[in-house]
């Protein structure tokens, strides 16, 4: 492993760039993984890592030199001491183990067939990874999000994921209402108003657009008018609504439980 111990080697300025700056991972089309697990999950699904960093404490780590040791040759190793470490982390307690890789292309246009979440304005990382891997685990292939929706390569919605976005098509900064123009399925907002009902009055049992936007502003004028209805969850009288990333996780598996 190479050793690095200054603020101002390159690579560190780099790393450092990437773990607090959306701007300068578009800028380098970079972006790192944080922590064993979701660097495992990506060698599991054999997605291409460019370095592997760690800090100096983090090689006492039984799953830190398994990793390192379990990763293809030709990827660079690096170490810094913990401090430095620190100072490129994403996160406020630093996992020890870093991984450095390429954003993904955009991918591919194609018709939308199955079910696909859409995502607009959600902002908050942790939301959004968690709506990740609720999505991967209930079966969904595709999330889009709009412009307004936190980056979704970013370090602290990969690490929130945990892995989920290695089994998703993403594609960020979408015209979800165009793209949604031709679904063959309901498209269903998750929203109050006029003509609303409840989850467990619909068919699920085919293709399903998900419309949900964020707790604060909810969607946008222009998604809403695209629904071809609205969803409320049911739930007690003395609650007004739930984090988005519940409402997710419950709108995707009551579906999955009628399509079973």
């Amino acid at each position: 492993m190479k050793a690095i111990s200054s603020r101002d080697n390159p690579l560190v300025k780099r790393l450092h760039a990437l773990a607090h700056s959306a701007r300068d991972r578009r800028k380098l089309g970079e972006t790192l993984l944080d922590g064993a697990h979701l660097i495992e999950a990506a060698l599991h699904a054999r997605w291409p890592l460019k370095a592997l960093v760690a800090a100096e404490g983090g090689l006492a780590r039984a799953e830190h030199v398994r990793l390192l040791a379990a990763a293809p040759a030709e990827i660079e190793r690096f170490v810094l001491p913990d401090t430095l470490f620190a100072h490129v982390s994403p996160v406020d307690t630093p996992s020890g183990l870093l991984a450095l890789i390429d954003l993904p292309a955009e991918p591919a246009a194609a018709p939308l067939t199955d079910t696909v979440v859409v995502l607009d304005g959600v902002q908050d990382p942790g939301n959004l990874g968690a709506i990740l891997r609720t999505a991967a685990a209930a079966g969904v292939a595709e999330v889009l999000l709009t412009e307004g929706c936190a980056q979704v390569w970013s370090p602290r919605v990969l690490r929130a994921g945990m892995g989920a976005h290695f089994a998703l098509r993403l594609r960020e900064r979408v015209d979800a209402v165009a793209l949604l123009a031709d679904f063959p399925g309901p498209r269903l907002a998750t929203a109050l108003g006029a003509g609303a009902r409840p989850l467990y009055d619909y068919d699920l049992d085919r293709p399903v657009a998900w419309l949900f936007g964020a707790e604060g502003q909810g969607l946008s004028a222009a998604l809403l008018a695209a629904a071809d209805a609205r969803v409320i969850i049911p739930m007690a009288a003395a609650i007004e609504s739930l984090n988005v990333g519940a409402a997710v996780a419950i709108c995707l598996f009551e579906q999955l439980r009628q399509r079973r």
